[in-house]
């Protein structure tokens, strides 16, 4: 009976939980993604525009079927002008990219771009007037802007009284209020071109244009059917309210139709309300409607916001937070001002001034060894140890998770091998992009990793530990402690701010997601189990170690590595290559201490700082060469390429050979071809720069007055010759009379030539550097002299320049009488309450509208009278007016020649490896490496790779169901202890991870043969390379080793389609070697 209760008992709570966790998701589903929807009318826009492409469509098409403009020079216009929007649009569709910025480009394209159609003969050939339209269009938004601004000031006044709710007090943005004020000026607009301001006084007034359709052929016959669909819309649906008589308190505040007749009476002004009056005037009741409800009730029934004891509830998180990759590129981050100001500080303040590492040799006696932060020993007594490196991590949150989470994994399966989780992580520096600050390391950083495996409950971030290691309860010792840890070394990103974000974050915090980190100091000795250690160095903003850790590494090796120890050193920066492909020297202490101190017991490098994964084999020197070269930083940060160190093979008195590279070097030649066709998708920000710099370049060019003989001539050869020759002479011009232009151009050709690095010669440097500058200049001219050759088509067509600056007002001014009847005086009063102020917004917003116009007429005026014969406020209105078309036409431009020149100057001559793929920000290509020390203290050696990086990520709903059922078991104990898992074309639970390189490195070293076994994997985990009996005796004796660690072990699975056992020289060797290694003899494998 007691066990049935207990069990009934159970069930409830487990019954409840379910609930709770079903009435969240359903108020999560029902909660929309802000918390005032109102406030965000996409869905409204969407829906206008739809109706008006209704609307045009049913009207016009039948225009355009019978009628086809077929002049080539309007329509070359129409398409250079949609062209060069389209492109300048193009990083912004499909994708939501700093809203901000895409909503301030979305409609800063549509006003210039209607700006520049509307005067284009094209339109008014389809019967679309658009002047009204726009003018109309104006005026509403004028007044909707005024009415709303007026309510929410009375709004927030009757809160302050304490008239209305708390929540009234949230203050709209402006820009919501701009936006909501012209999607209903946009609807309004929409119904008058093509239902207009009256309703029909007869039925038949549509059938004029209703048998327009009778001479279509019949398989146009539905277009009539829309057509009716419309006329109903106009007249039924959105038809007039009613008569002044219907509501004589608002009949002086109301506007009237205009009288649409057919043959049977006269046309004029009636008392009927005008439909578009009385439609603007329900949207604005509707919003002030639906405001207020909101605002007074809190948001209705079904977007409550329950409160328990500890405050307000939390809201269930359906996507993780992660940040994007970081814009190299962009001219508005405000992180990257910051970056290069730091990076300024420490070169030229700190650097050889003021070093943290001197402080903490200065802190701790560098010849004691126990409990100084620098070593530690707590590994060294187990049998085996498994444990993984990675590197330059912290950038875009999809990358760093997806090595987050294949490192907090379990076990990681690949078709039928299984490598269990690493007991220690190494971290190789560059922990977060672009600078160490608080906002970089807790959101590029920590986030990812806690989000892969929880720190323990009982944590507090905040919590600084004064003294280390801070262990969980009933752990004494580290010795003790199972569960993974992780020592990190800083990179030169790290040191930006003087190491000060390193050592708050990783020196004084216990927990990285669900790693321990004991770690007190920035650099490290490890002693791991079978005599193999770690020796993690912090190589500054030098590229080599200071005096201080030098001694203390000397001492750690003459006190306690052995004879027969083997050591694997942790660097940032891969000196190996960088000194080649520089052709220069660093890192002298490093070198020093690896050959005069180590004296061959250096095994392995390993390094971050290049974000590919690149090995490097010992083919011949010394016996106190490096057997291995490692450079694995592809953690998070974007992609480096690999085809540029291919040329590597010497290092100090060794000859190397490169066993593998990740991605191939074919494979990172066509990466590079991103440059040329992706590089404005991908920095966008880059406009900032681009355009103004351009801009800069043809500033003094402006008005071209002289384009008669490019108009002039009648073949294409004759416009084109033509056009080069104004290039020319505009060229020549600048440098005789400019001074704004001659600056810039001075000042690019000087920063072109010093952008080119050094590697090649200064000859060299130059010429590339002149290349590169005349690429953009003869760009930055061409499209000045499109601009302006299209400027002057349209005045010689009277397109433009005919009216003055107010020439859209004027057309308004006289047509609004006759289409909108005032008969009581409604216009008049509303300019006499606000003193001229509404009509003089309407007059000074139209001018400002109409860009080309103003443009035009300036133009003619600088061009008949000289510049300076106009007052100041006109030229800057001009050079204003020209600045907003010319940046949308040369961004794109800008970008695909600076683009061109990084794919050229990476793929031919090997150049600009860092600029030219952190302008790609690619995510994929994700690698670390797994290492095992087996019983017998071999050093077995797997990199793991992710190909495809998911940028779509759901709650797993596994790990969930864990959360819920053991809230506080470890989350290194779980089977599934990342938070997210990937959704659409990644779903596998491993995000296809598979190995790519995998060698074994010996536990002792002979003299006969400086080198390795080797196992090499290629792209795939196929071909192992090993005798089949040697592999499995040794796959058992590290699954009986592994054991007693709790570990799955290592698993291989094969068969005759996996794997084709060979028995190679190379391979017979290696058994030999191995057998002789276990009858005690010193021996090894090359």
């Amino acid at each position: 009976m007691g066990k049935w209760l207990m069990k009934e008992d159970s069930m409830g709570k487990t019954m409840k939980k379910v609930k709770k966790r079903t009435v969240r998701r359903v108020r999560t589903m029902l909660q929309h993604e802000y918390p005032y929807p109102h406030e965000h009318s996409q869905h409204a826009l969407i829906a206008v525009v739809a109706v008006a492409l209704f609307f045009i469509f049913s009207d016009n098409l039948h225009i355009v079927l019978h009628k086809l403009d077929t002049n080539i020079k309007w329509w070359s216009i129409y398409g250079f002008l949609l062209g060069f929007f389209y492109f300048f649009s193009s990083p912004f569709l499909g994708s939501t990219i700093q809203p901000s910025y895409s909503n301030f480009s979305r409609w800063y394209v549509g006003w210039l771009l209607i700006a520049a159609v509307y005067h284009l003969p094209s339109f008014q050939s389809m019967g679309v007037d658009i002047r009204m339209n726009l003018s109309l269009f104006l005026t509403l938004f004028v007044a909707s802007v005024l009415v709303l601004v007026l309510f929410h000031v009375a709004f927030l006044g009757l809160w302050y009284l304490g008239f209305a709710a708390r929540l009234a007090g949230k203050r709209p943005e402006i820009l919501t209020i701009l936006q909501n004020s012209a999607v209903l000026s946009i609807a309004c607009c929409a119904f008058y071109s093509h239902c207009g301001n009256q309703a029909p006084a007869q039925p038949g007034i549509f059938q004029r244009q209703r048998s327009m359709f009778e001479d279509l052929p019949k398989w146009f016959a539905g277009l009539q059917n829309m057509h009716h669909a419309k006329e109903q819309m106009c007249t039924e649906w959105l038809g007039p309210v009613g008569t002044a008589a219907d509501y004589p308190v608002f009949s002086k505040w109301a506007l009237y139709g205009e009288l649409v007749c057919n043959d049977g009476c006269v046309g004029g002004p009636t008392d009927i309300i005008s439909p578009v009056y009385s439609l603007w005037a329900t949207f604005i009741g509707l919003y002030v409607a639906n405001y207020v409800v909101e605002r007074s009730t809190g948001w209705a029934l079904t977007h409550p916001q329950p409160e328990t004891k500890n405050g307000p509830q939390k809201t269930t998180v359906t996507a993780p937070e992660f940040l994007d990759m970081v814009p190299w590129y962009s001219g508005t981050s405000a992180d990257l001002f910051k970056t290069a100001f730091d990076l300024l500080v420490s070169v030229t303040l700190f650097l050889g001034r003021f070093d943290m590492r001197t402080m903490q040799a200065a802190m701790t006696q560098a010849n004691q060894y126990k409990d100084d932060g620098f070593f530690y020993d707590h590994l060294s007594k187990r049998d085996g140890l498994w444990f993984d490196f990675m590197a330059d991590t912290g950038d875009g949150g999809n990358s760093t998770y997806s090595v987050a989470r294949l490192l907090a994994q379990p076990f990681l399966k690949m078709g039928k091998t299984e490598l269990p989780r690493g007991d220690l992580l190494i971290i190789g520096g560059d922990l977060a992009y672009p600078n160490p600050s608080t906002y970089s390391y807790e959101r590029r950083l920590f986030l990812p990793f806690e989000y892969a495996m929880q720190p323990p409950v009982w944590y507090k971030p905040e919590h600084i530990a004064v003294t280390k290691p801070e262990l969980p309860e009933g752990v004494h010792s580290l010795e003790e402690f199972r569960a993974p840890q992780c020592f990190a070394i800083p990179g030169n990103h790290d040191w930006f701010d003087g190491l000060d974000t390193f050592m708050r974050y990783i020196c004084h915090r216990s927990w990285l997601g669900g790693w321990l980190l004991p770690q007190q100091k920035s650099y490290f000795a490890l002693r791991l189990p079978c005599g193999w250690w770690i020796f993690g160095f912090d190589q500054a903003l030098h590229g080599d170690i200071d005096i201080f850790q030098f001694k203390y590494f000397t001492e750690i090796v003459k006190e306690h590595v052995g004879e027969d120890d083997s050591v694997i050193l942790v660097t940032h920066e891969p000196n190996w290559l960088l000194d080649w492909y520089w052709d220069s020297t660093t890192g002298s202490n490093v070198a020093h201490f690896v050959e005069h101190y180590l004296k061959g017991r250096c095994r392995l490098r390993i390094a971050g700082d290049l974000h590919n994964y690149m090995r490097h084999k010992l083919v011949s020197g010394s016996s106190t060469s490096v057997e291995h070269l490692i450079v694995n930083g592809s953690g998070g940060a974007f992609l480096h390429p690999t085809h540029v160190f291919g040329g590597f093979n010497k290092f100090q008195d060794g000859v190397y050979e490169k066993k593998f590279a990740y991605p191939s070097l074919k494979e990172s030649e066509q990466i590079a071809w991103g440059n040329i066709l992706k590089f404005r998708k991908k920095n966008w920000r880059f406009d900032v720069i681009g355009g103004v710099v351009y801009f800069i370049l043809v500033f003094s060019m402006f008005p071209q007055c002289e384009l008669d003989q490019v108009l002039r001539d009648d073949t294409m050869l004759g416009h084109v010759w033509e056009f080069g020759a104004t290039m020319g002479r505009a060229f020549l011009d600048m440098l005789e009379h400019s001074y704004v232009s001659v600056t810039g151009a001075l000042v690019l050709v000087i920063l072109s030539i010093q952008f080119v690095p050094v590697k090649v010669s200064r000859s060299k440097r130059i010429v590339i550097g002149l290349l590169h500058f005349a690429a953009h200049l003869t760009s930055a001219i061409a499209y000045m002299i499109l601009l302006e050759i299209g400027i002057e088509i349209c005045v010689r067509h009277d397109l433009l320049g005919t009216s003055g600056y107010h020439s859209l007002y004027s057309f308004y001014h006289t047509k609004e009488g006759e289409h909108f009847p005032d008969p009581t005086g409604l216009r008049a009063r509303i300019e006499y309450w606000t003193m001229g102020f509404y009509p003089a917004c309407i007059k000074y917003l139209m001018a400002a509208f109409d860009v080309p116009e103003v443009m035009a007429v300036t133009r003619a005026n600088i061009c008949k009278s000289g510049m300076d014969s106009l007052p100041r406020g006109f030229v800057l209105a001009y050079y204003a007016s020209v600045f907003l078309y010319y940046w949308v036409f040369s961004t794109p431009v800008v970008s695909l020649v600076f683009g061109s020149y990084l794919y050229a100057c990476i793929n031919w001559f090997h150049l600009h490896f860092d600029e030219a793929f952190s302008s790609l920000r690619i995510a994929n290509y994700k690698s670390f490496n797994r290492f095992h020390i087996n019983s017998d203290g071999d050093l077995h050696v797997y990199t793991l790779a992710a190909d495809k990086v998911p940028k779509e990520w759901a709650l797993d709903p596994e790990w969930e169901a864990e959360q819920a059922e053991k809230p506080d078991l470890p989350s290194h104990k779980r089977s599934c202890p990342s938070q997210w898992t990937p959704v659409g074309h990644i779903r596998d639970r491993f995000s296809k991870v598979r190995v790519i390189d995998e060698f074994v490195i010996p536990k002792r070293r002979s003299p006969m043969s400086n080198g390795a076994s080797e196992k090499g994997t290629a792209n795939s985990t196929k071909g192992h390379g090993f005798d089949e009996d040697d592999l499995k005796e040794r796959v058992a004796k590290d699954t009986e080793a592994d054991g007693s660690l709790g570990n799955s072990g290592l698993h291989f699975q094969t068969s005759s389609q996996q794997s084709n056992w060979t028995w190679s020289d190379e391979r017979k060797e290696v058994h030999l070697c191995r057998l002789l290694k276990r009858g005690s003899f010193k021996s090894s494998f090359f």
